[in-house]
C-alpha cells in the first residue's frame, strides 16, 4: 500500500517525504515486522475508544521526548489530519508553558512525559487528572500507544532510520588538543573560563 509496485530499497521514498527505510529494515525479520504493523490496527479498530486528537498529541509529544525526529515529524503531520490546529502543534514541544491546551490535553501531555521521560513513574496527581477525562480503557490505549512509539522512536534513532539518520544533535566539537592537554594553574583556568568568585568582590 505504501510503495505500490516499486521496490522501496531500489526506489526509496514515501508520500510523507521520508526515505521509507523503517519499513524495509523491519521487514528483515518478518515476525518483528508483523508485530510492529499489528499495532497500527488499533487506529482502524471500531472498538477503539481514545479520541484521535489525544492519541496524536501523545504520539507527537513522545517523539519529542525520546528525541526522534521521525516520530515527532510524522505525528505533527498526523495531528493536522485529525484537526489539531497549528498553534497547538507548534506548542507541543513546550506545552508546559502554553495556554492553548485544555485540561484533558494537558493531562495527556503530562502522562506522556511521565511514561517517556520518567520511564513510567507517573505521579498520583497526573494520573488523577487523567482519570478526570479518560476512562480506564482509554488510559490503557493511551499508555500502550505512547509506550509503543517511545520504543519506535528509540529504535529509529539507534538504527539511524528515516529522519533519525541525520547526525546526532549532541556531539563534542573539535578543540585544540595540545591546549586541552596542558596543565593549567587555577588562576589560568579562571581566566580562560572567566570564573567569578563571589567572595572576592569581582
Amino acid at each position: 500500500m505504501l510503495f505500490g509496485d516499486r521496490d522501496p530499497v531500489d526506489e526509496p521514498g514515501t508520500p510523507t517525504g521520508t526515505p521509507g527505510d523503517w519499513w524495509t529494515t523491519f521487514a528483515l525479520v518478518p515476525d518483528v515486522f508483523d508485530h510492529a504493523v499489528a499495532g497500527f490496527a488499533l487506529y482502524r479498530s471500531s472498538r477503539r475508544l481514545l479520541d484521535p486528537k489525544l492519541r496524536e498529541l501523545g504520539q507527537a509529544r513522545v517523539g519529542w521526548c525520546v528525541g526522534s525526529r521521525f516520530v515527532y515529524s510524522q505525528h505533527c503531520k498526523s495531528c493536522r489530519t485529525v484537526g489539531i490546529p497549528d498553534e497547538k502543534i507548534a506548542a507541543i514541544e513546550s506545552w508546559e508553558t502554553a495556554d492553548c491546551f485544555d485540561a484533558a490535553e494537558r493531562a495527556v501531555l503530562a502522562f506522556t512525559d511521565a511514561l517517556s521521560i520518567q520511564h513510567g513513574r507517573v505521579p498520583d496527581g497526573v494520573f488523577d487528572a487523567l482519570r478526570d477525562h479518560l476512562s480506564d480503557e482509554e488510559i490503557l490505549e493511551l499508555a500502550y500507544i505512547v509506550g509503543t512509539y517511545a520504543m519506535h522512536g528509540a529504535l529509529s534513532r539507534a538504527l539511524r532510520l528515516e529522519y533519525d539518520a541525520e547526525p546526532r544533535v549532541l556531539a563534542e566539537e573539535p578543540g585544540d588538543e595540545e591546549s586541552l592537554s596542558a596543565d593549567y594553574t587555577r588562576d589560568e583556568l579562571r581566566r580562560i573560563f572567566r570564573v567569578v568568585d563571589p567572595t572576592d568582590g569581582s
